[in-house]
């Protein structure tokens, strides 16, 4: 179940990142759609927020464990390994989440130039803090299963 939990996180982190390329599109373009796009982009972020949250304090490797495991919050700052999935990746996801539920709100007020930028900043701390396959020690698989 847990293997499932982790697959399905993977592949919603690509919903999310299409999702917020097309809002991001129709904010700057002040296209139709954005109502949609904004509602299914804040869905797959708050679902993803979940399955990262029961891994951050489920999973023996990485998350919260590690503070323990590794005798501290100190050594886990001088672990690059575990400071990006203790601190980096969770930080970021959390506050690139805030951002995309903000910019909803000024997408249903019509507010397109503000959640434009909102999605600008969140999409930029999304790529930032994603363990992507060319990321040494954090790699994960382009796709599930790879």
């Amino acid at each position: 179940m847990y293997t499932g939990l982790v697959h399905l996180h993977n592949v919603l982190r690509w919903v999310i990142l299409i999702l917020l390329v097309i809002a991001l599109f129709q904010a700057f373009t002040k296209k139709g759609g954005l109502q949609k796009t904004s509602l299914f982009l804040l869905i797959s972020a708050h679902i993803t927020l979940l399955l990262g949250l029961f891994q951050y304090f489920n999973n023996e490797a990485v998350g919260f464990h590690m503070i323990e495991r590794l005798g501290g919050f100190g050594n886990v700052m001088k672990d690059s390994f575990a400071r990006f999935w203790v601190v980096e990746h969770i930080s970021a996801m959390i506050l690139a989440i805030v951002l995309i539920t903000m910019a909803r709100g000024r997408a249903k007020k019509q507010n397109y130039s503000a959640a434009s930028w909102m999605y600008v900043v969140a999409l930029i701390l999304i790529l930032s803090a994603v363990p992507w396959p060319f990321r040494e020690a954090i790699a994960r698989p382009w796709f599930p299963g790879m």
